[in-house]
């Protein structure tokens, strides 16, 4: 059970309040949130997309799917999705696949979907395949204060 380091660093800088929940290791979202017992639209996921060499992470519930073409249409262009490897470089404190959804700790602009912004609490990955974290609704949504919120999200 761990918390990849730069995460850890940047949720102690906001004397965020969190828990480490352990899990059987899995290889997905929608895996997770069964193996750790939580609901599927509690469990925010990052997905980074890419345009023109820029990175943006976007956060939905695990399970959502992007409507890319919404999200093309909120940033006035095309945007893809970023490669596996270009990921593991963008996150080299985590395991492939296990990318936590807090953007700032990593430099990056995040957009948020909004369909995380009503929850008590919110789960998600802290840098492995075999832990969560855990914040307060309230402490989520002081995470992503000041940021751009939309509804790009699709529930599958």
């Amino acid at each position: 059970m761990t918390c990849a380091a730069r995460l850890k660093s940047y949720l102690d800088e906001q004397a965020v309040e969190y828990e480490l929940i352990p899990h059987p290791h899995t290889e997905n979202s929608m895996a997770t949130a069964a193996a750790a017992h939580v609901p599927g639209d509690r469990l925010a996921k990052a997905v980074i997309v890419c345009r023109d060499g820029e990175y943006l992470m976007v956060v939905v519930p695990s399970d959502y799917h992007i409507h890319l073409g919404l999200l093309h249409r909120y940033l006035g262009e095309e945007v893809g999705l970023a490669t596996e490897q270009e990921v593991v470089q963008l996150f080299p404190d985590c395991e492939a696949g296990a990318v936590p959804p807090v953007g700032a700790a990593y430099g990056l602009r995040t957009l948020l979907d909004s369909a995380l912004l009503d929850e008590p609490e919110i789960f998600f990955e802290s840098g492995d395949h075999a832990s969560l974290i855990r914040v307060s609704g309230d402490q989520f949504r002081d995470l992503f204060r000041g940021g751009e919120h939309i509804d790009v999200g699709q529930h599958i």
